[in-house]
């Protein structure tokens, strides 16, 4: 997880970054193990929305972050609703591999009263792989650390003064200024086609969702989350 490596970086150093290091390792480990166990559970998964969730699961972490990301761009008018049309193209965007009945299947789950759209934040929310209370919390921590103005979206301003871009290995070596940094860590979260130097709760949480799905127990992902964020 390269949110960790950076931000290790950033707040305390070399030293900071040797701890980090092995935070992010253990954590891509479980990365790459959730993927390939995702990709393995597919052929059996009859469910469609478990195979939706599998299908987000085997790109990793940020997965259900970059399904969203592409219903919102879809979403023209911003009404944070779709029809079957948008959504079904949100998932041909995405390119998950489903065919037109089983996405029928899907989006009939989610348009309880039939009224023909649904709400993509309550769909995505439903879709994340569930979390405990305690999970979330943490997450929440964490969001909040960094979100300074408390306006809900964290921004490079947000970094700035909190973190110090310098120990970078990219700025010490003259590739990159402290603002490239601090935007490199934000676009960890944006889906690779829509970065906006931004991120929501809905974006962290999401991403969130997914890095909880590759760790067992709540003990562990809570130490990752304060060590990583210094909670």
């Amino acid at each position: 997880m390269c949110v960790c490596v950076s931000l290790g970086s950033l707040a305390e150093g070399r030293k900071g970054s040797r701890i980090q290091l092995s935070i992010q390792m253990g954590t891509a480990r479980h990365d790459r193990e959730m993927a390939i166990n995702a990709k393995k559970s597919l052929p059996t998964i009859t469910n469609p929305l478990e195979r939706l969730r599998l299908h987000c699961l085997a790109r990793g972490s940020a997965g259900i972050k970059g399904l969203g990301r592409a219903f919102r761009i879809i979403d023209d008018n911003n009404s944070r609703t779709l029809d079957f049309n948008e959504f079904l193209r949100g998932l041909h965007n995405y390119a998950v591999m489903i065919n037109k009945e089983e996405a029928q299947e899907l989006f009939q789950i989610f348009d309880k009263d039939g009224s023909g759209t649904i709400d993509f934040d309550e769909f995505l929310a439903t879709l994340r792989p569930p979390m405990s209370n305690a999970r979330k919390e943490i997450v929440m921590q964490a969001f909040q650390k960094l979100d300074k103005t408390g306006d809900g979206v964290i921004t490079i301003e947000d970094l700035r003064g909190m973190y110090n871009a310098k120990y970078h290995p990219k700025y010490l070596n003259g590739d990159w200024t402290e603002d490239q940094v601090f935007r490199a860590f934000l676009d960890s979260f944006d889906s690779p086609y829509d970065k906006d130097g931004k991120v929501t709760k809905e974006e962290f949480m999401n991403y969130y969702a997914g890095v909880s799905a590759s760790i067992d127990t709540d003990v562990y992902f809570i130490i990752m989350m304060k060590n990583a964020w210094k909670l």
